[in-house]
């Protein structure tokens, strides 16, 4: 029952084997969990982003990766791996995994669902809320829920943001608003948010950081 209990998500027919014995139980769980290649790259990717993938504040803020869209994240491997989004660290990364590798990645961190770190300004997530969920109209500024969601889980192309780090998303507002990433040759739905960065205040932006560093 200890086995049983493991968080590894088994085939109802993996089970059966394990309990009822069939002489082939070790070769049936063996096909069932992560390939030693796919353990190895989680490992590797664990010394940054977080022994769950739940980000990691210290000198720079690593992104958390819990929970996230898969096609998002394979399309930012993809990025990474082509330059269209330059990063040193992330090129070497992405440009050495197959397609497939990064497939399984990206399902690997989707079922992820450590906690968020938090740790944001507390006093500024009513105003996140409401900005989140109205937008700001005299600015010209949708609901951010319009494209992320209600829940912030995001939707394909369309990244995830609920329990982000505080700290990265005021990076990303930063970048934004600094160099906006347009480039033709990426699928990166994110070049969209150059305006909307440039449109917030700083105490506005951190207020959106604020409420959604806090979700679950």
């Amino acid at each position: 029952m200890a086995f049983i209990g493991r968080t590894w998500a088994l085939p109802a027919t993996v089970l059966v084997i394990v309990l009822g014995g069939s002489g082939r139980a070790d070769e049936t769980i063996s096909a069932a969990l992560p390939s030693k290649d796919l353990q190895s790259k989680v490992a590797y990717c664990k010394t940054c982003h977080g022994l769950s993938g739940e980000g990691y504040r210290g000198y720079y803020a690593m992104p958390r990766l819990a929970g996230q869209q898969t096609e998002y994240l394979e399309r930012q491997l993809r990025d990474f791996a082509e330059r269209r989004r330059w990063n040193p660290v992330m090129f070497n990364v992405a440009r050495v995994l197959s397609q497939s590798m990064q497939s399984e990645l990206a399902a690997h961190f989707r079922d992820l669902t450590p906690k968020p770190l938090g740790d944001a300004p507390r006093e500024l997530m009513a105003k996140g809320k409401t900005i989140y969920e109205e937008g700001i109209s005299d600015a010209g500024i949708a609901p951010c829920s319009s494209c992320h969601g209600p829940d912030a889980e995001g939707q394909g192309k369309i990244p995830r943001l609920a329990g982000q780090l505080y700290d990265y998303i005021l990076k990303r507002f930063g970048s934004w608003r600094k160099e906006p990433r347009a480039n033709p040759a990426s699928e990166d739905t994110s070049d969209a948010m150059a305006s909307i960065a440039n449109s917030l205040s700083e105490t506005q932006a951190a207020a959106v950081a604020a409420y959604l560093s806090n979700r679950e």
